[in-house]
């Protein structure tokens, strides 16, 4: 699942990565930071080696039988202090 998961964003990264920039990424270049498995589904949030600040969600529904990507890219991190 977990390999499953990595080539998709592999694929997805590839597909869309702008042609200038003449960079390709491969399973190796892709870890995954969360996975979770619960009945026939799953989750994973991955992220890449490259410095683009991406990082992706993958949700597995074992029902359909079907994958979804969430790609999102960090904006800032802040701190909110305690009062």
């Amino acid at each position: 699942m977990q390999e499953k998961a990595k080539q998709i964003v592999v694929d997805y990264f590839n597909a869309r990565v702008d042609k200038t920039d003449k960079q390709k990424i491969s399973v190796d270049d892709v870890y995954v930071v969360w996975f979770c498995k619960t009945l026939q589904n799953w989750k994973a949030l991955l992220s890449t080696t490259v410095p683009d600040g991406m990082y992706y969600e993958l949700t597995y529904n074992g029902d359909k039988h079907e994958t979804y990507v969430d790609a999102y890219r960090k904006w800032e991190n802040t701190m909110v202090a305690d009062e």
